[in-house]
């Protein structure tokens, strides 16, 4: 963990939601952001892991990897109605001169009873993302659409 030990803060923004991820590796802030991003939707932390979700993307550079990453577990939400809660990243590579994420996503299937809504996202942005190497680590800033 870096910037204290944190794994996420949330920003202030207009009319969108950004935050700041952090990691020590390149896998652990690809991890935090769907976290942070998950729990702008909902409470993880009321969320049981026993649905894996294995996910595998190419994307050209590092910054249209982590919105893909992001943006295909809010389409399996929408689409599978699936929340997770907690995220495994395996390996982010590049070759030739594209970058690969393989991944495990840990949810449930979502019941609005048991998993009370906060706020829905409508898209991932490439507004004022950012990914950063930093002493400590990494850090990713990401802006959703709500």
């Amino acid at each position: 963990m870096s910037s204290q030990g944190k794994q996420y803060e949330y920003l202030e923004h207009t009319a969108d939601i950004k935050f700041r991820a952090y990691g020590r590796t390149l896998e652990e802030v690809f991890e935090n952001s769907a976290l942070a991003m998950f729990n702008v939707i909902i409470n993880t932390e009321k969320v049981s892991g026993n649905t894996p979700k294995e996910i595998y993307l190419r994307s050209p550079d590092l910054e249209s990897l982590l919105v893909d990453w992001l943006s295909e577990l809010l389409y399996v939400f929408e689409v599978d109605e699936i929340v997770f809660r907690e995220f495994r990243v395996e390996k982010i590579s590049e070759e030739d001169g594209e970058y690969s994420i393989t991944a495990k996503a840990l949810g449930e299937e979502f019941y609005p009873e048991s998993h009370p809504f906060e706020t829905e996202i409508k898209a991932v942005t490439y507004n004022q993302l950012e990914i950063t190497k930093t002493d400590e680590g990494w850090k990713a800033q990401i802006v959703v659409d709500i």
